[in-house]
């Protein structure tokens, strides 16, 4: 059986970069891995291919004429939920920052190899989750922290009983938080138990930590939820949960 076939129904990967070469061995690979692969060449033409069919996950390059990378992620960010994996070139630290600071979920430096990207494509639709029957999703029970809830069975997180809009890695580093309230938790250890990798470049910790303390905190410049440990990493402060928040979460109380 195919790799991508394990995933569920067969997996739809919109891959956009300008070079054909690239386009060509990436959508290769991504076929013999079981992926059905549709390919852009361009920023409209690929924001308008997923307005019209949503794939589940894009390979997306920073260096694409015209419209940049960076806005065909903001626009797919617009339109919903959507796995983004960003091609950059080696050495560009700030690029790939940006690059996650629009949203995306992860990135691959050229020169790169292609059954890395299919592996890093693997990992980022395993961790989008394939939807969960019913009865054991309700089930599974909320983590709660003060004003967050988060279901890890229905990938749903709340705020004050508002529906939070967070990527993959977001949510996977606020369950892991969740999961271990007043621990204090170094970058490289975030590396391994979320991104699943042994080694990278920490900034992309950094950087999610970042985004999502936007998203949970009232004033992410001075946060109280998800705090720095200086000379460790993270800890989340776990205030007792609010209740009454209206986050659907009562039934499973």
């Amino acid at each position: 059986m195919k790799r991508g076939a394990r995933l569920g129904e067969v997996k739809r990967v919109l891959v956009v970069d300008d070079d054909p070469t690239v386009s060509e061995v990436v959508a290769g690979y991504l076929h013999r891995a079981g992926f059905a692969v549709e390919v852009s060449a361009d920023g409209p033409a690929a924001v308008a291919r997923a307005a019209a069919r949503p794939p589940d996950l894009v390979v997306l390059d920073l260096m694409l004429p015209g419209m940049d990378g960076l806005e065909v992620c903001r626009r797919l960010r617009e339109q919903g939920p959507l796995p983004v994996i960003m091609l950059t070139a080696r050495g560009d630290e700030e690029d790939r920052i940006l690059g996650l600071e629009f949203g995306a979920d992860d990135y691959v430096t050229k020169p790169f190899s292609p059954r890395e990207l299919v592996l890093r494509v693997e990992s980022v639709l395993r961790r989008a989750g394939a939807p969960t029957a019913a009865g054991s999703a309700a089930a599974e029970p909320w983590l709660r922290a003060g004003p967050l809830a988060l279901h890890p069975a229905a990938r749903r997180a709340t705020r004050h009983g508002t529906e939070l809009a967070l990527t993959i890695r977001e949510f996977d580093l606020l369950e892991f938080f969740l999961r271990n309230p007043g621990r204090a938790t170094s970058r490289e250890e975030l590396m391994r138990r979320v991104w699943g990798w042994e080694f990278g470049d920490l900034s992309t910790v950094t950087v999610h930590v970042r985004r999502l303390r936007e998203k949970v905190e009232d004033d992410p410049a001075r946060p109280r939820l998800i705090s720095t440990v200086w000379g460790v990493g993270y800890r989340l402060d776990a205030p007792a949960p609010q209740e009454n928040d209206g986050d659907g979460a009562g039934d499973a109380r």
